[in-house]
């Protein structure tokens, strides 16, 4: 699938700013399923400075400097991105939850010692016994991983309503964990959470969702706006997302554009200006599938 994504942020100063410095993360990512055919950024007003680098977890970054007078910022990225759909196993057919636990424990080398990076306590998500509490009913003794990781993100999207006005950026996780609202960050936030408290490594996914689904197929929350959803490592296997937002295995409807240990890593833009600190913030995302030319 082909699709076409706009991203615009606007940012309204309630008095002039005179500097500003951001860093974007809005190029999405180049993958075995994804493949970017197209990205262009522009800004209003034009920066005097762009440099791009990649980020620890190889996550594209922009680093930009907007010097002069101004009271609104526009930062549109625009993409055409095509998605695939990634290999996955029977759920029955992956190593027990345990194995996958044991296997990222004190691992020297290769993809596990990767993986256990993801096993730690990160800036906005803290492991805490009443997490693994709540996920361990998905999880009894030598169930395949999948399929205790398909039983959890359904019991979440159950146990949990999607409420945009229920939580901001910075509401904590206990406070979701108690409330059993918020937003696809939080559901995100939250299993992550839960599976590091069992020791299974974990990371959190920034993207995007499809507009308009096929004819027939029920709209996924979370669209219009970024997304979110998380990874799980699975040994022999490598990471395989799932979204507990939808209760979905993400396929060719999710774009993916960074990933890292929470919604730190990843903002799409963060920044530090010289001037009034107050604003408003507007963010409309687009994300259009091309037709099939044949």
């Amino acid at each position: 699938m082909i699709y076409e994504i706009t991203h615009t942020t606007t940012y309204d100063y309630l008095n002039a700013v005179a500097l500003s410095h951001h860093l974007l993360r809005l190029h999405p990512r180049e993958s075995r399923p994804q493949r970017v055919l197209t990205h262009h950024l522009q800004l209003d007003p034009r920066p005097t400075i762009i440099q791009s680098h990649v980020d620890y977890f190889g996550n594209s970054v922009r680093c930009v400097t907007v010097e002069g007078s101004h009271r609104r910022l526009i930062v549109r990225a625009s993409s055409k991105v095509m998605t695939g759909l990634a290999l996955r196993p029977l759920p029955q057919e992956t190593p027990s939850w345990q194995t996958v636990r044991d296997s990222c424990r004190g691992a020297q080398i290769g993809a596990a010692l990767e993986a256990s990076d993801f096993l730690f306590d990160s800036p906005l998500i803290r492991t805490r016994e009443e997490y693994g509490d709540y996920a361990l009913p998905s999880f009894p003794a030598d169930r395949p991983l999948l399929e205790g990781i398909n039983d959890f993100t359904r019991r979440i999207h159950h146990d949990f309503k999607f409420d945009p006005k229920a939580t901001t950026l910075a509401t904590p996780l206990e406070q979701v964990f108690k409330s059993r609202r918020g937003v696809c960050q939080d559901f995100a936030h939250l299993q992550i959470a839960c599976l590091r408290s069992l020791g299974l490594p974990a990371r959190y996914v920034s993207g995007y969702l499809e507009t308009q689904p096929p004819p027939g197929q029920a709209r996924l929350m979370g669209a219009d706006a970024s997304h979110a959803w998380v990874s799980v490592y699975c040994t022999g296997l490598g990471w395989v997302d799932v979204d507990p937002t939808n209760n979905v295995m993400p396929t060719t409807r999710h774009v993916t554009v960074a990933w890292g240990r929470d919604y730190s890593d990843v903002s799409p833009i963060r920044g530090v200006i010289l001037g009034s600190g107050e604003h408003q913030l507007k963010v409309a995302v687009d994300v259009v599938p091309v037709p099939d030319s044949d």
